[in-house]
């Protein structure tokens, strides 16, 4: 078992915070995102951690970490993240975007999961949206699971509520076939871009601008099956200075505990 945090992003919507440091490193209850998560994976029991770096790389040194450079992070997002460390993948290969921090009970609920493609989803979601947003849907896209809890629709722009059951957090889990899925994939659709200048994935981007939800629901287009591994609250997003403002003022008058505990 082995995690890989995407770090490449420049986090232009949180800047200041970004104007000197990547966005994993913007501290939020005294620690940076990327130490919370560290800290997180090593308690439990994941040693073998790699950080996908690009913007201002020279600032993340936490020792006893492996590093891939995404040298094109300019002009590329989180796919190609993901896949400039395709050769730290092991047979069971947690991934997690660098913005985000979450409690214990989170990774452990996807650490006990059995399944090949494992993607954790917040059942919760709306009550955290409507403190981030005047208009959940302005930021909200698609995800439906269904009977048998298999993700069968994500990152879609929506009209109205109904189109989701939750919210994908930027965490999962890929093991046992998933691992040779996502590669032979990766390179089908790789190749029918360069093939034929269309993007199979999301025609409005060229390929190296594909978002993680192009790709999972890529995935989940070509019949496989992507279990939802559903939690409730737990968890923040970091993306813009209105949510570092909010958790900041929602940490001192103690009402961040209704969403997420830092001292879990």
């Amino acid at each position: 078992m082995n995690a890989i945090i995407l770090a490449a992003g420049k986090g232009e919507r949180l800047s200041p915070h970004t104007l000197t440091k990547p966005k994993c490193m913007v501290e939020l209850f005294g620690k940076t995102l990327l130490k919370n998560q560290l800290s997180v994976f090593r308690k439990c029991g994941i040693e073998n951690i790699c950080v996908v770096t690009g913007y201002k790389s020279e600032y993340i040194q936490y020792k006893n970490i492996d590093y891939v450079k995404n040298d094109n992070f300019m002009k590329t997002n989180m796919v190609e993240s993901l896949f400039s460390a395709i050769d730290k993948f092991t047979e069971s290969t947690i991934v997690s975007y660098g913005d985000i921090i979450f409690e214990e009970k989170i990774l452990n609920k996807l650490l006990k999961s059995s399944h090949d493609f494992s993607i954790v989803v917040d059942k919760q979601w709306e009550k955290y949206w409507k403190i981030r947003f005047n208009n959940p849907l302005d930021d909200v896209e698609s995800l439906k699971i269904d009977d048998d809890q298999n993700i069968i629709s994500i990152g879609k722009k929506v009209k109205n509520l109904n189109d989701i059951q939750g919210q994908y957090i930027g965490l999962m889990k890929f093991q046992g076939n998933a691992i040779s899925k996502i590669k032979s994939f990766y390179a089908k659709s790789k190749s029918i871009f360069q093939n034929t200048n269309v993007n199979p994935l999301n025609s409005k981007y060229s390929f190296e601008n594909n978002y993680m939800t192009d790709f999972l629901q890529g995935l989940i287009n070509d019949q496989q099956k992507l279990k939802a591994i559903e939690i409730e609250n737990g968890w923040l997003e970091l993306d813009t200075v209105d949510d570092y403002n909010l958790y900041v003022k929602k940490n001192l008058d103690k009402t961040l505990l209704e969403f997420y505990d830092y001292n879990d």
